[in-house]
């Protein structure tokens, strides 16, 4: 086809790795150009600092990266993955304790970023008509008519050990991230800067990596794989701990990732601080669990969690030529776990696009940041739906104080009648599982009425005393594994038939 020779994806990350495998069905050549040495096994490296943190995979992503490199899943298992469903093998603590145990519609693959990196490394090795360039720094654009109807990004400036460097490209994809200079580029050319959504409700999390106990030493309480507290909502005094979302975070090679995290707190960066934290969080087990473990690391502290979306799609004259994904275009609050499977879903788009399209004319390219920008307001309304709450957030998208005091004082009820009503109503968990996993928007489930009449049959049941599951177990014990699927009515979930997706 007439200008599908080269593309070329700047970042070798998950989001640059989802563009090229879409990329390489469509081009002749597809270089991805990154600034770091690839390991060739399952480590950090300095371009992906976020990768010391737990990283969830939603099902949207799965399916998402299943279609751009079959058998991707299967590969991540077959490296070390865990399958799970996280109703059954991990043990929430909610507002009133531990929640029941019981059989769900949702699983998940639970693995290290860097794992997830590798597997995707080697999917795309296995593409010929993808090339990836490592220890090349992206360092300009080239481009003609900057600003203007017609103008178009037309290739990419690099550096390399060797010296600096040129790439002629029918399409390039801007896959840098938050650090992203190809704002600046454009507006050196002569493009208007897109106008930016932002909000950063201070958020600070901190980790470090554990190997767990051999299998024969573990406490026979230990049936779960995954711990979640949730900060509590006690308005009296407590430690500070109390209000951390706390992980106990599973990855392959038997090891754990535990995490604590919290909105607009100063986060333990020190090993003995962080220690002292783990036994202050409110369930005593996650600090008795980390404990039994064996530390293979440091303290891993971010602050780097402002949510922020470049708004390409409200720019008159948008560039032709020039694509961006993930984070380059709209990074979210860690805590929400969007960010990978975003990134996928703007891939799969653009190869939706490709396929129907000829011409990559400026058509082209506002026909796409239409569909991304719709694709991308699911998981946006999610990130400021919380986040909005807090007084001490900044940005753009903050909100009057009646509609912060609003938000604050209806989210966690809302979360606790869903959860609630979840254990004894599928449709509602289902439902709610859908929009963590970003198939379905906040708003279609704000308008369900389907939705709402199960959590409020849900309270009236319990208000009656007519509730089968139990639930609110004591957080100063173990969680208990006594499995509700059955007095729930089993519906909700077949263990072994979600493979690629809710």
């Amino acid at each position: 086809m007439v200008g599908r020779e080269t593309a070329v994806v700047l970042g070798g990350s998950v989001a640059g790795l989802c563009a090229a495998g879409v990329l390489a069905r469509h081009f002749d050549t597809v270089i991805v150009l990154e600034r770091d040495e690839l390991p060739p096994d399952a480590r950090h490296r300095r371009g992906v600092p976020q990768s010391k943190h737990p990283h969830f995979l939603l099902n949207s992503g799965r399916r998402a990266i299943g279609e751009i490199f079959p058998g991707f899943e299967e590969a991540l298992i077959g490296a070390g993955g865990m399958h799970l469903m996280p109703s059954m093998d991990a043990a929430y603590c909610e507002n009133d304790g531990w929640a029941p145990r019981k059989s769900g519609s949702m699983t998940m693959v639970y693995s290290s970023r860097v794992l997830i990196e590798r597997v995707l490394r080697d999917k795309v090795r296995e593409v010929p008509a993808i090339e990836i360039r490592e220890g090349a720094t992206v360092t300009g654009l080239r481009s003609h008519g900057g600003g203007t109807a017609r103008g178009r990004v037309e290739g990419v400036e690099f550096r390399t050990a060797d010296g600096d460097g040129y790439l002629a490209a029918d399409l390039v994809v801007d896959a840098l991230g938050r650090g992203s200079s190809v704002v600046d580029w454009l507006s050196a050319a002569g493009w208007a800067a897109p106008p930016e959504k932002t909000l950063d409700a201070k958020v600070t999390y901190t980790s470090r990596w554990y190997d767990l106990p051999p299998t024969g030493e573990r406490p026979a309480s230990w049936w779960w794989r995954h711990l979640v507290v949730t900060p509590t909502q006690d308005t009296g005094d407590h430690p500070a701990e109390h209000e951390f979302l706390s992980n106990f975070f599973p990855i392959e090679g038997d090891r754990a990732i535990v995490c604590m995290g919290s909105w607009g707190i100063e986060m333990p960066r020190k090993v003995d601080a962080f220690e002292a934290a783990v036994d202050r969080v409110r369930a005593t087990t996650f600090g008795r669990a980390t404990r039994a473990c064996t530390p293979t690391s440091e303290v891993h502290l971010t602050r780097s969690t402002g949510n922020k979306w470049r708004r390409f799609d409200l720019l008159d004259v948008p560039p032709i030529g020039l694509v961006c994904v993930g984070d380059s275009i709209c990074a979210f609050n860690p805590f929400y776990a969007q960010g990978m499977s975003s990134a996928a879903r703007s891939a799969l788009i653009l190869g939706e696009m490709l396929r129907g399209r000829d011409a990559l004319d400026a058509a082209f390219f506002r026909e796409f940041l239409g569909r991304q920008k719709k694709a991308l307001d699911v998981p946006w309304m999610l990130a400021m739906a919380r986040d909005q709450a807090y007084d001490f957030a900044t940005g753009t998208e903050v909100v009057a104080a009646w509609r912060r005091r609003l938000a604050g004082r209806l989210s966690w009820p809302i979360f606790n009648a869903i959860n609630a009503a979840s254990r004894e109503d599928a449709y509602v968990e289902r439902t709610f599982a859908e929009v963590f996993n970003l198939d379905r928007s906040l708003r279609e489930m704000a308008a369900d009425p389907r939705f709402w009449f199960g959590i409020a049959r849900y309270k009236l049941r319990r208000r009656l005393g007519r509730t089968v599951v139990p639930g609110g177990f004591d957080d100063r014990e173990d969680p208990p594994g006594t499995d509700y699927t059955q007095l729930a009515g089993g519906t909700s979930g077949d263990r072994g038939g979600d493979l690629v997706g809710a």
